[in-house]
């Protein structure tokens, strides 16, 4: 089995990993972090221990992660809004001073659906429809400055249109709103929307990535369907205390992208709606950076702030 040897000749790793991951246990994050845990378990034959610390949207766990001895055998993984919540609310970490990326394990398209009480069925409708109704529409997410608020006020100011947005306590609740039409539009994923879009009880009309995606491939993208530009998705990495050492960071690389791409893990992504991604260290910071811009420059442009 692989291992790295230091210059002190003890081999990497020596004991049990532990892998934090920002929520409890049973949701994507976890289920795509425990199935990358047990592969490098399986291939490097020492445990990777899920540790979930949920709360505070994720920033319980970074801090902790933060603090870790930088050794190896503590690493985080994080999603899109690890990146966003910084810009937004005071936390006691700086995500690109405090960690060393490793890689992307995964990314996954949202799917733009309207209610069927909305008489659309293409973006260029939706937005049509929008303006000649300015303010008249709400959208929902799941939170204040959550990824998905922030996602649909990209959308919104760049198609150029006024709607109300409308926090829910997570997304659940907003899918029995959206078919009744008290809500006319919003973002969700894959995996809760598939169900209700097959069903016809919704109307499917874009992803949110830069490509089209296989659970759904009759759809186009946002950007191909009238807002040229617009892309989000939701992603997951996985970073380690900065000053764990370089040959750590680069094994661990190495080692995880490898597994993700193996059929078991890949395909346990897939199941999640997600596409396995694997990229050098420097590709995941040069991500996070073009990420934190983006979502800097939508808080500046739309004035939206935190809320507890």
């Amino acid at each position: 089995m692989p291992a790295l040897s230091s210059s002190k000749g003890q081999a990497y790793p020596a004991k049990p990993v532990r892998l934090i991951i920002p929520i409890a246990a049973g949701g994507g994050p976890d289920t795509i972090g425990r199935a990358v845990g047990q592969k490098l378990t399986d291939n490097l034959g020492q445990t990777f221990v899920v540790d979930n610390r949920a709360g505070a949207s994720g920033a319980i766990a970074v801090e902790l992660a933060s603090r870790a001895a930088p050794d190896g055998y503590t690493i985080l993984l994080i999603s899109a809004s690890q990146v966003i919540r910084p810009l937004l609310f005071k936390v006691p970490y700086d995500l690109f001073r405090d960690f060393a990326p490793i890689t992307q394990l995964s990314s996954q398209s949202y799917v733009l659906m309207a209610s069927p009480a909305v008489p659309v069925k293409t973006v260029s409708e939706l937005v049509t429809y929008a303006r000649a109704n300015p303010g008249k529409l709400n959208f929902a997410s799941v939170g204040q400055g959550s990824q998905i608020h922030l996602m649909t006020e990209l959308f919104r100011t760049m198609a150029n249109f006024q709607a109300v947005h409308v926090p829910y306590k997570g997304i659940g609740p907003a899918y029995p709103d959206l078919i009744a039409g008290n809500i006319q539009f919003m973002f969700g994923s894959i995996i809760t929307s598939q169900g209700h879009i097959r069903a016809k009880r919704l109307q499917a009309l874009a992803v949110s990535g830069p490509k089209r995606i296989k659970a759904l491939p009759e759809l186009p993208t946002v950007s191909e369907a009238g807002v040229p530009g617009f892309a989000v998705t939701q992603w997951y990495a996985l970073l380690a205390p900065a000053a764990t050492p370089r040959a750590i960071v680069e094994f661990l690389n190495e080692e995880t992208n490898k597994a993700l791409h193996q059929p078991e893990v890949s395909g346990r992504i897939a199941a999640e709606g997600s596409e396995a991604v694997g990229v050098t260290p420097q590709q995941l910071a040069a991500h996070m950076k073009a990420e934190r811009d983006k979502w800097v420059k939508v808080i500046k442009e739309t004035g939206i702030r935190g809320e507890e």
